[in-house]
C-alpha cells in the first residue's frame, strides 16, 4: 500500500504565503522536516513575504492606493499589510518601501523582486522536477508591459476560489479542487498547465504508515539487528529511498548494513556509506569463473556468521532471490524481514514467507523523490570520468551515457534536466598554480 506525499505542496504553500497555522494543520504530520527547513531558509522567507504582500495588494489594491494618495500612508503603515514581515525583508536586504509611491508601482516592484529572487529557492525542490514550471508560478512574463498586471488582477479576482488558499500564483485558473492536496495531484496539474505530463508515481508515492509500523515493530522486537543486501538483486537508489523515509530514531537501532556486492553491479553501492546514518560494510565478492556469481553463497555465509559469532538475532534482507529461502529456514531461531522488488520476485517465495509468518514488503513502494543527493554524487562521479576527453561527446548523449552506466532509471525529460543543469553549465577553472580543471556547477 502507498500514500501520496505532501513535501512539494507544503513547500509551495509556504512560498506563496499561506498562513502558518494552515500549513501546520495541513502538512506538519506528514512532513515536519520540510517545514523546519523552510522556516530556517532565508531565500524561502523572502519569497514568502513578497508573495503575501503581492496577494494583499491584489485584494486591497484600491484601498491601498487611496490610503497612499489621500492619507499619505505607505505599505508599512496601512493596516492589511504585515508590518513585521516588511521589516524582516528590510533586514534581508530587500528595500521595499519607497516614498510617493502608488499601488501600481508597488505591484511592478514586488513582481520584479520575486523574479529576481525566486531562483534562490530552486534548492528547495528536487532536481527531477522541471524548475521552469515551478518558477512560472511566481514569475509574470512581460509584467512591465502595459495591461499585463491588470489582466492578472482581473483573472485573480474573478477566479479567486480556484487559487490555492486564495493566494495569488501565475497560472491558468480552473476548477481542479485543491491543487495543493498532495504532490501527485499538484504535479499532474502543474505539468498539464504546460502541455506536459508527469507519470512517475515513485516521485510522489510513499509506503503506507502500516508498512512502516511493521518495520518499526520488527526493529524494536530484536536485540541486535542488521541489514543484509544482495546487491545483485537490489536497487541501491530504492534501498536509499527506504532508509531516507524511515524514522531516524528507529534506524539508529540497526547495528550495520552489510552489502554483498559483485564486480558487475552499479558503482552506486560505493556511495551508500557516506549518505547512510548506519555503519556500512561493503563486501565485494570476486568471481572464480566469470559467468558465475558467488554473492548468494557469500551472503548466506555472512548472515550465519553474524548470527552465531556476532549475536545478531534479527536480519532485514534486501533481495528478491528465492534462493535465500534456504538461508531463512536454516536459521529458525533468527528473525527475518524481507524487502523485495516487484519485478524481480515471484509469487512462490511470497507464499512461503506468508505461510511462515515472515513479514515482507516491496522497496518499490517507498518514496524516491528525495534521494537526489545520492544520485547526484553517483552521476557526478561517473561524469568526471569523461572529463579528459569530454570534447569527443555530444552533451545530451553524454547525459544519457552516465545515466546508463550508473543504472539510474530516468525519463528522457529528467535526463534533459540533468543535461541543462549540469553538463551545459560545465566550466573551465584555473587554480593558483595555473592548472586547469573542469568544474560542475553546484
Amino acid at each position: 500500500m502507498t500514500v501520496d506525499t505532501k513535501e512539494l505542496v507544503c513547500t509551495i504553500a509556504y512560498l506563496i504565503g499561506v498562513k502558518k497555522h494552515i500549513i501546520i494543520n495541513c502538512f506538519e504530520q506528514e512532513c515536519p522536516d520540510v517545514i523546519e527547513r523552510l522556516l530556517a531558509d532565508n531565500n524561502a522567507m523572502i519569497i514568502r513575504y513578497l508573495s503575501k504582500i503581492r496577494t494583499t495588494l491584489f485584494l486591497k489594491f484600491k484601498h491601498t492606493d487611496d490610503e497612499m494618495r489621500y492619507n499619505l500612508k505607505n505599505l508599512n503603515t496601512i493596516e492589511p499589510y504585515d508590518h513585521e514581515n516588511i521589516k524582516k525583508l528590510e533586514k534581508a536586504g530587500i528595500s521595499l518601501i519607497k516614498p510617493n509611491y502608488r499601488s501600481e508601482l508597488y505591484m511592478l516592484d514586488i513582481t520584479r523582486l520575486i523574479i529576481e529572487h525566486i531562483d534562490g529557492c530552486s534548492h528547495l525542490f528536487p532536481g527531477w522536477i522541471n524548475w521552469a514550471y515551478i518558477r512560472d508560478l511566481f514569475s509574470v512574463p512581460k509584467y512591465t508591459k502595459p495591461g499585463v498586471m491588470k489582466q492578472e488582477f482581473e483573472k485573480f479576482i474573478s477566479n479567486i476560489l480556484y487559487y490555492p488558499f486564495q493566494m495569488y500564483i501565475h497560472w491558468k485558473p480552473a476548477d481542479y479542487g485543491s491543487i495543493l492536496y498532495n504532490d501527485g495531484k499538484f504535479l499532474n496539474i502543474l505539468y498539464q498547465q504546460h502541455n506536459d505530463t508527469f507519470d512517475d508515481f515513485s516521485k510522489h508515492k510513499d509506503a503506507h504508515s502500516e508498512t512502516k509500523n511493521n518495520i518499526y515493530d520488527f526493529i524494536n522486537s530484536g536485540n541486535r539487528i542488521a541489514i543484509a543486501v544482495d546487491c545483485e538483486n537490489s536497487d541501491v537508489f530504492k534501498l536509499y529511498g527506504v532508509l531516507k523515509n524511515l524514522k531516524s530514531q528507529e534506524l539508529q537501532k540497526i547495528d550495520k548494513i552489510v552489502l554483498y556486492d559483485d564486480c558487475h553491479t552499479t558503482s552506486g553501492w560505493d556511495w551508500l556509506e557516506p549518505f547512510s546514518s548506519i555503519p556500512v560494510e561493503h563486501i565485494e565478492v570476486e568471481r572464480v569463473q566469470n559467468h558465475k556469481s558467488l554473492v548468494d553463497i557469500k551472503m548466506t555465509a555472512g548472515v550465519c556468521k553474524d548470527f552465531y559469532e556476532n549475536c545478531i538475532d534479527s536480519f532485514i534482507l534486501f533481495s528478491s532471490d528465492s534462493d535465500f529461502w534456504g538461508l531463512i529456514t536454516s536459521l529458525p531461531k533468527a528473525s527475518f524481514l524481507v524487502m523485495y522488488e516487484y519485478s524481480k520476485c515471484g509469487q512462490a517465495i511470497k507464499d512461503a514467507l506468508s505461510e511462515n509468518d515472515i513479514y515482507y514488503c516491496s522497496i518499490d513502494d517507498f518514496y524516491t523523490g528525495n534521494i537526489d543527493d545520492l544520485k547526484r554524487a553517483v552521476l557526478f562521479s561517473e561524469l568526471e570520468k569523461y572529463f579528459p576527453r569530454i570534447t569527443e561527446f555530444n552533451g545530451l548523449e553524454l547525459a544519457r551515457l552516465v545515466h546508463e552506466n550508473t543504472r539510474i532509471t530516468a525519463s528522457e525529460k529528467e535526463i534533459e534536466i540533468f543535461y541543462n543543469k549540469y553538463i551545459r553549465t560545465l566550466r573551465l577553472a584555473c587554480d593558483y598554480d595555473g592548472n586547469f580543471k573542469i568544474v560542475i556547477a553546484s
